[in-house]
């Protein structure tokens, strides 16, 4: 079916070339079910059933909120399904994993406690199940990472196309704002910034793409300049094409590798940035599932909590790995070489 989709002779030699690498197209499955679970997390990891019997009405929790008066409850505003007092013909189905991110677990003495039939991964230093915590935080890395690098790639693109393209005293006066901007520490700037305002991902996303695509600039600015002086864009132009014909026809489609194999790289760069950030304390606002977030409880629990190191390392360990192992298999695909 795909490629039925795609004409161009050579994009269906990298496309063939690329699913000849077993291991990226196993990272590439793994990475888009991961990311399955964690945005449909509510349905795995929560704190409401799945489905309630009670009193011979059946409840849908998970997906439909039911105000405490329609079980009979009338000292509460919110509904607690596991303080529900349930007949012996009454049943419910849970989560896998019964824990919403941002409760804890008030059955166990002290906190941060060791892993257990009730909490898989054990709980952090406030009670909440660490299992849930990764699962929700993957969600904002991935939604940042992908977010900065949609919006890094446009910006390098029009910035870089336009220095790359116009040549001459735009491209001397662009790239020398694009060196200034590039001095800048950019990590001391972005810290800075977060301690004066309220963090939260979109100010995250806005504060990082500021200086996130300097760098693909560079290649696209470097794609331009070359291939704009190519044979078939000088015969383009010789038969009358506009400039946004041969941009978006002949150049920017030719100027697209470098931006293609190095994005997993770059994704992956973001997301261990977020987790740095959170390590520190500049990152997401409590109580938002992040994993530098309990990275950084670790640190205070480094001789009794083992696992609050371990693994949110593991997550962040294997996550880099699979956008290594799919930016490989890029960079072979679309390998003029080959």
């Amino acid at each position: 079916m795909i490629e039925k989709r795609i004409k161009n002779e050579l994009n269906l030699k990298r496309y063939r070339r690329f699913m000849k690498q077993r291991r990226a197209v196993y990272a590439l499955a793994a990475l888009a079910l991961i990311s399955f679970f964690s945005f449909t997390a509510e349905f795995w990891s929560n704190s409401r059933p799945w489905l309630l019997s009670f009193k011979g009405s059946l409840y849908m929790p998970v997906v439909k909120d039911y105000h405490p008066t329609v079980f009979g409850i009338t000292d509460r505003l919110t509904m607690d399904y596991r303080s529900l007092e349930m007949g012996k013909s009454d049943w419910a189905i849970w989560p896998p994993v019964p824990w919403d991110p941002y409760e804890n677990n008030k059955a166990v003495e002290s906190y941060p406690s060791r892993p257990s039939a009730d909490n898989w991964l054990g709980t952090d230093d406030r009670g909440r199940d660490v299992m849930a915590r990764l699962l929700y935080g993957f969600r904002f890395s991935i939604t940042y990472a992908m977010t900065v690098w949609l919006v890094c790639v446009v910006l390098a693109i029009v910035l870089g196309g336009v220095m790359g393209y116009a040549g001459g005293w735009v491209d001397l006066v662009g790239q020398r704002v694009v060196e200034v901007m590039s001095t800048v520490p950019y990590l001391l700037f972005l810290i800075l910034l977060i301690s004066i305002f309220r963090p939260s991902l979109a100010l995250l996303i806005f504060m990082t793409s500021l200086f996130g695509w300097i760098t693909l600039s560079y290649y696209v600015r470097g794609e331009f300049l070359k291939n704009r002086k190519r044979e078939f864009v000088e015969a383009a132009r010789a038969m009358g094409a506009s400039h946004s014909r041969l941009i978006f026809k002949h150049i920017l489609p030719n100027s697209l590798i470098p931006v293609i194999t190095t994005s997993p790289f770059i994704i992956a760069a973001h997301i261990y940035g977020l987790a740095a950030l959170d390590y520190l304390g500049f990152g997401l606002a409590p109580p938002t599932p992040s994993w530098g977030e309990l990275l950084n409880q670790a640190k205070s629990h480094v001789t009794v909590a083992w696992w609050l190191a371990f693994f949110p390392s593991l997550a962040l360990f294997v996550t880099l790995t699979l956008f290594g192992m799919i930016g490989e298999g890029f960079r072979n695909a679309f390998d003029p070489r080959k």
